[in-house]
């Protein structure tokens, strides 16, 4: 064992029994950067240890007594870490006024000073969708009409010109080619079948437990409306309404809006098991669904049979290619899928995400061009 390896796993002993929870990855990370750094500088070695083994800030004091009293015999003083003045903007995009770098458009002390910046679009991004206010919700929806859905790739049909995948000699192209050589078919030409999205089918809750959230997934609707070809919207409530000719308008509030006058149903009950089963009679089992992407942006909430929904389930489990439920609610600490209608679909799904924030429509994006 070299000696700072030694160090490394003595100091973190002493650590620990400060109550300080300084796992096995940490010392790892820990004796690296004792092994880089060296021993000769105190301040090294302190943020060295700083930075690897403190996880919270309320470990800071204890990390500090433990450091010091461990590395008395390597150091003549102690290590204080130095008073930093910080001043902290936000960035709304804009560009920022001239200021004189103090706080309050004051002059500070000779302390060193740090500006830090965040933006508040980043802020949101992780930020719950049913804790956002009027002007948060009018951001987000800003900020998601810049997705662009793109979906799988389905081999197509239609042959298109190229060396790809099992290609076909293009016959006509080769002969007109010959007729320059002679006869002879010296160049080849052929073509193979081409690649074009998945269709993809939304299917939005819009009941009163989802009000919250239905708000601002609309607003993603509208995103995977305009941004592509072949998409479908529809709202699940007590009924099914289709909303994709109201989302492609171009404008987001017009979209929005003439939706929500579309939709007579919005912000009541749920009959997910009903709905379902006039989709997969009227659209699904005639195209809609068929090797289609499906999302079901729902928590589950469901009025009605459970057993209707479990059946409807696996007719479009054997129509589409793939089925995705967005639960708002699966964030939540401890979230058991415990809700009838829940419960009933998920043995039927491809993937269970969630879907409460712009960064977890981020990644439901992203599941869908999987």
């Amino acid at each position: 064992m070299s000696n700072a390896t030694a160090i490394a796993v003595a100091f973190v002993d002493r650590l620990r029994s400060t109550g300080v929870d300084a796992p096995l990855s940490a010392t790892i990370e820990y004796q690296r950067a004792l092994g880089a750094l060296g021993m000769g500088s105190r301040e090294a070695v302190y943020w060295a240890g700083r930075t690897t083994l403190v996880r919270r800030r309320e470990d800071i004091a204890a990390y500090d007594a433990a450091f010091n009293t461990f590395w008395d015999d390597h150091s003549v003083a102690p290590y204080e870490p130095p008073s930093v003045v910080m001043s902290i903007a936000v960035d709304d995009g804009e560009s920022p006024d001239d200021d004189d770098g103090g706080l309050d458009g004051h002059e500070t002390d000779d302390a060193p000073s740090i500006e830090l910046r965040f933006s508040a679009a980043e802020v949101l991004r992780h930020r719950d969708f049913a804790s956002y206010s009027n002007d948060e919700l009018a951001e987000a929806r800003r900020l998601m009409g810049r997705l662009r859905v793109t979906g799988s790739p389905r081999r197509s049909l239609r042959l298109v010109n190229g060396h790809g995948s099992r290609p076909r000699m293009d016959l006509r192209r080769t002969v007109r080619a010959a007729l320059s050589t002679g006869g002879e078919p010296l160049q080849r030409h052929w073509r193979h079948r081409g690649m074009r999205p998945r269709r993809l089918v939304l299917l939005l809750d819009v009941s009163g437990s989802m009000e919250p959230y239905a708000r601002a997934l609309v607003r993603f609707a509208h995103a995977a409306v305009i941004g592509r070809q072949r998409v479908e919207v529809f709202a699940l409530g007590t009924r099914l309404t289709r909303m994709t000719r109201e989302l492609s308008e171009r404008d987001p509030d017009a979209a929005v809006a003439r939706a929500a006058r579309a939709v007579v149903d919005w912000s009541g009950g749920t009959r997910l098991g009903d709905g379902l089963r006039e989709f997969n009679q009227r659209w699904g089992q005639r195209g809609m669904a068929r090797g289609a992407t499906v999302v079901i942006l729902s928590d589950g909430w469901d009025r009605g049979d459970p057993t209707v929904l479990e059946e409807q389930m696996l007719r479009l489990r054997r129509l589409a290619h793939r089925v995705i439920w967005v639960n708002p609610l699966k964030v939540t600490p401890g979230y058991a899928p415990l809700a009838r209608g829940m419960a009933a679909a998920l043995p039927h799904l491809d993937a269970f995400v969630e879907g409460h924030s712009i960064d977890a429509i981020e990644r439901l994006a992203a599941e869908i061009s999987r």
